[in-house]
């Protein structure tokens, strides 16, 4: 075998698990094989070397041969998405300051992804059914991250995945979590997704859940009973999907993800404060009460505003505009939408919305 394959395999021989500290030709040339590339080679391309290097990733992890001779030897730089992932803030803010909530709801939970989500529940209503018997999750809300990440499948991301992380890894601030986004994209096409089909966003995300490739490899779902599970263009299975992530994060079956309440003027905030670390995105979670049941919140002089919750039931209280706005008491299945999208700003407006898609 010669030419760029069996340099790639002497790459993963010598450990190119690592970045590559010879460029490719003295890497060939070490290991007894001959380029079969047109001389002379940019000797220091570093963007070369590391197509070598994802070229190694790939077959140690599986990738079959032919997926990757047919795509990583000519992919090419996105300079656009190096520059995005260059000015994006490694940690996510806590869902906004004091007093930002309301604008954001606004901007956020429209009139019209209300209407156009009441219509695309009544035309998926059975197929919703079905869903919620299988997974428990509920279907407004599904129906609400679906508004919320593509507006019902109308804006699900045209850049090539394949390109997008390769570049992306290549910059290096997240090189590891790319890299094995990379390589999960490799394996969904050994798997039959053709590349034209796998789109997204700038960062990697695709499909009407906006699932980054490896949890496309693990959670999606089939959700019409056709036997396959399409979250490209199979809208049931996009839902279906989103279900089975949040049941994966710990959904919990007729339970409410909150509810809106009143808090009184003497609350003691400082005996509620939560004391929990949490180890992903701490500074969303210290936002966050500690836990206390509804009879307990009430016992405070907490009062719902509209639907209440069982008086055995765990939540714990968020204010996101302030002591003297609407709070929150958010349930567990609130903290399933936050492994979602780890933003309380993004958490209440899926069930803002998820509750006015059904009329709650």
């Amino acid at each position: 075998m010669k030419g760029w394959a069996a340099i790639a395999i002497a790459a993963a021989s010598l450990g190119s698990a690592q970045p590559l500290s010879q460029p490719p030709l003295q890497l060939a040339q070490a290991s007894g094989l001959e380029p079969a590339y047109p001389q002379p080679v940019p000797a220091m391309d570093p963007w070369y070397g590391y197509k070598l290097r994802l070229a190694a990733l790939a077959r140690q992890q599986g990738v079959s041969e032919g997926t990757i001779q047919a795509n990583v030897p000519n992919l090419t730089r996105n300079e656009r998405v190096i520059e995005l992932e260059r000015t994006e803030p490694i940690a996510r803010s806590s869902g906004g300051v004091v007093g930002a909530l309301q604008p954001y709801l606004r901007s956020h939970v429209t009139g019209s992804l209300i209407r156009r989500g009441q219509s695309n529940y009544a035309d998926h209503y059975d197929g919703l059914r079905a869903i919620n018997d299988r997974y428990g999750v509920d279907p407004a809300v599904l129906m609400a991250i679906w508004g919320l990440e593509t507006s019902y499948g109308t804006v699900t991301g045209s850049t090539d995945l394949l390109q997008a992380l390769a570049s992306l890894g290549y910059y290096g601030r997240r090189r590891g979590f790319f890299e094995t986004e990379f390589v999960a994209t490799l394996k969904l096409m050994d798997q039959g997704v053709p590349r034209w089909r796998l789109k997204g966003s700038w960062a990697g995300a695709t499909g009407y859940p906006q699932f980054m490739p490896s949890v496309v490899l693990r959670l999606r779902a089939d959700g019409d009973g056709d036997g396959f599970a399409d979250i490209w263009s199979n809208e049931l299975d996009g839902l279906a999907s989103i279900a089975t992530y949040l049941r994966d994060a710990g959904w919990k079956p007729n339970v409410a993800w909150g509810i809106r309440v009143r808090t009184p003027a003497n609350l003691n905030r400082a005996a509620i404060v939560g004391r929990t670390t949490a180890q992903r995105c701490p500074q969303v979670y210290r936002r966050h009460s500690r836990w206390l049941t509804m009879r307990e919140w009430r016992a405070l002089g907490v009062t719902p505003i509209g639907r209440s919750l069982p008086d055995n039931e765990m939540a714990s209280l968020i204010e996101p505009d302030g002591p003297d706005a609407t709070a929150y008491l958010a349930t567990s299945n609130y903290r399933a939408i936050l492994d979602y999208n780890c933003s309380n700003f993004y958490a209440i407006s899926v069930g803002v919305l998820a509750d006015a898609i059904a009329g709650r």
